[in-house]
């Protein structure tokens, strides 16, 4: 039995997945004006929203792990 939640994991592993996407989005349209007429403030707040949305929707999908009944030897 893992001492990690799932929902830990999962949330991890999101927030991990959404990094990667946020750098590759960097990556291959750092050029201005790649996110078409949106003002610049805004598409710093939407990058920088993705890792903790992400990490929250992966987290609360997730399915709850059970713990252990007291006396389970756990």
């Amino acid at each position: 039995m893992s001492k990690i939640e799932t929902k830990v994991t999962v949330a991890s592993l999101g927030s991990l997945a959404a990094g990667v996407a946020l750098a590759v989005i960097t990556a291959f349209l750092a050029e201005p004006g790649a996110f078409g007429p949106l003002p610049e403030p805004v598409v710093f707040l939407l990058v920088a929203a993705l890792p903790p949305v992400a990490a929250f929707l992966a987290g609360y999908t997730a399915p709850h792990t059970d713990r252990p009944a007291p006396g389970d030897g756990a």
